[in-house]
């Protein structure tokens, strides 16, 4: 350490644009280091969800979970698997170890998945293979309300999802509230029996022209090219058009026997906002992108689509983080200024103004250099970081304090500046780095946290760890060279007068020195102290939470009702709650 002291002291200048860099960049990756609420955790959950419209529970255990299962068992890592069959479907939940390869896991999981495919119901659905990620759960909601048709809504939203996703940090954006669409053919019964066809015949027909038929390739000596025989239905017009039968110089067409109208699938739910009927577009940002920055374009985009819209459309935004972490930001920001300016206060009252200088750009150069070594790594700002850096604020000034003190003393004993600041280096290498040691070891057993909270909590000893180290290289690199250059220059003698003593040093030498004369009474006393704490508060205390009690910002309401309600039925009792 000390050959580092010296050599940082000999090149001075260069010393100074290093660290002049450090600020540099630190400020700059501040500025651009991606912000979230929550850090990228893999929950340890991966769930198969199956459909089969109508299926009964029994017969989803039998058709649906069965065969899936049977799969889903060989698969490597699982901690538990749990199965859930209900009208209409199936899904199996699989629980993997904390810090699992996620990849790995929904590579074999689809593995499984598409063996067990070819033993399900030919009408299945294709299943759904999904894992728990908080990072990917939406960052906002973009609603669309008010009294314009269905088919108008829907279609703005479709358009304003497509703009959205072109948006390169966003990963995904998906409708809730909307109605799969569907053709609906209205056969008159006397009609297929005046031209002697059936209702089979009729969907036989449309089943086996609405599709795709690659036809292969035509390979000419001179070139390539694919064959295909497209028959897929783009509009109402071409399924009336179809012919179903000829006789002779007569065709019987879909429009002969039957009435074709666009229509939905029936409802299976139904959303409002303020009472208007909604549709909602639910955004989820890519991993590792600037939470702020993406909101903020997708407010900018929806912006500029609402202007040829009818000004009946009404959007709104909702659950939208960028709140939360703005607010973090402005916390942080607010308790580093308050911290700096006590420190400030603290150190002018007893060094003076120069030092009190050195000691502040300690502190900012040790955040800057923390946040730039977060991005070189490439971590987040999000929730845990945050209150990190917080909670380091108060320790990073105390090498720069040592340094900046003990050279004061140095110099009021008639040491030239330079050589001042680089003895109080020197002197207090190892002191500084024993006690920010003594710091870090207490967050290293953090980093080896099990299960999914370890997972969550991992960031702050790494945050602590980071700050930390950076706050000594700050205190014995940095801060001396500083001092040298521009500390302030103190008379010889004027430290080193014998302190006045005032009522409170007397008190506290007087304790001292009965402490001292007691030892072995003072180690009881403090072993009963803090083995009477634990015990005073394991019995008398409020016991233990995962979470504080804390003022929610919103509330869900959840009404129940009796008997095997319609959608429609549960729409009705939903008004009256809103009403």
């Amino acid at each position: 350490m000390k050959a580092l002291i010296d050599a940082a002291l000999a090149r001075g200048r260069v010393t100074v644009a290093i660290l002049v860099l450090i600020l540099l960049f630190g400020a700059m990756a501040w500025r651009d280091i991606p912000k979230e609420a929550e850090p990228d955790v893999n929950i340890p959950i991966i769930y198969v969800s199956m459909t089969l419209e109508g299926v009964s529970p029994e017969d989803s255990e039998r058709l649906l979970l069965r065969p899936m299962e049977k799969e889903l068992r060989t698969v490597e890592g699982v901690k538990e698997m749990r199965s859930t069959a209900y009208l209409g479907g199936a899904y199996v939940i699989l629980e993997f170890e904390a810090g699992f390869n996620a990849q790995k896991a929904l590579t074999d999981v689809r593995e499984g998945v598409s063996r067990a495919k070819s033993e399900l119901p030919q009408d299945t659905d294709e299943p759904l293979v999904k894992e728990v990620n908080v990072s990917l759960f939406p960052v906002l909601v973009v609603t669309l309300s008010g009294e314009v048709p269905e088919r108008t809504l829907l279609r703005l939203a479709r358009d304003l999802r497509d703009r959205i996703e072109t948006i390169p940090a966003v990963l995904s954006v998906r409708i809730a509230g909307d109605r799969e669409e569907l053709v609906e053919i209205v056969i008159d019964p006397l009609r297929v029996e005046t031209y002697g066809l059936s209702a089979s015949e009729l969907a036989t027909a449309i089943s086996r022209n609405n599709q795709l038929i690659a036809a292969g390739q035509i390979d000419t000596g001179r070139g390539r090219f694919a064959v295909k025989v497209p028959g897929l239905f783009e509009n109402v017009r071409e399924i009336l058009d179809m012919p179903l039968k000829v006789s002779g110089d007569a065709v019987v067409r879909v429009r002969d026997i039957a009435e074709v109208r666009r229509t939905y699938k029936d409802r299976e739910s139904y959303a409002r906002v303020e009472g208007r009927p909604a549709i909602a577009l639910e955004v989820s940002k890519r991993i590792g992108q600037n939470i702020i920055e993406t909101i903020d374009e997708v407010r900018r985009v929806t912006a500029e689509a609402k202007e040829r819209w009818p000004d009946r459309v009404v959007v709104g935004f909702t659950q939208d983080k960028s709140d939360d972490i703005k607010l973090m930001l402005a916390d942080l920001e607010n308790n580093l200024a308050i911290a700096v300016l006590l420190v400030m206060v603290i150190v002018l009252a007893s060094l003076g103004m120069r030092s009190t200088m050195l000691v502040g750009v300690a502190v900012v150069g040790s955040f800057l250099a923390a946040i730039l070594l977060l991005a070189g790594m490439g971590h987040t700002i999000n929730i845990v970081v945050l209150f990190g850096l917080i909670f380091a604020a108060g320790n990073v000034v105390d090498g720069a304090i040592v340094v900046t003190e003990y050279a004061d003393r140095k110099m009021a004993e008639g040491m030239d500046r330079a050589d001042a600041y680089g003895i109080a280096a020197k002197r207090m290498a190892w002191p500084i780095i024993s006690a920010i040691g003594t710091q870090i070891a207490a967050f290293l057993p953090l980093l080896f946290w099990p299960g999914v909270v370890g997972q969550f909590m991992k960031f702050l000893p790494i945050t602590q760890i980071v700050v930390l180290g950076a706050s000594v290289l700050m205190a014995l690199v940095f801060i001396p060279v500083l001092g040298a250059r521009f500390g302030r220059r103190v008379a010889p003698g004027s430290l080193v007068e014998a302190p006045r003593e005032d009522p409170g040093t007397r008190a506290y030498v007087r304790l001292l020195d009965w402490a001292i004369g007691r030892p072995v009474t003072v180690l009881l006393a403090t072993l009963a102290a803090l083995v009477g704490a634990q015990w005073w508060y394991a019995t008398h205390g409020n016991g233990v939470e995962f979470f504080p009690n804390v003022e929610p910002n919103l509330a869900v309401v959840t009404i129940a009702a009796r008997g095997n309600l319609s959608t429609d039925e549960k729409d009705r009792l939903v008004r009256e709650v809103e009403d």
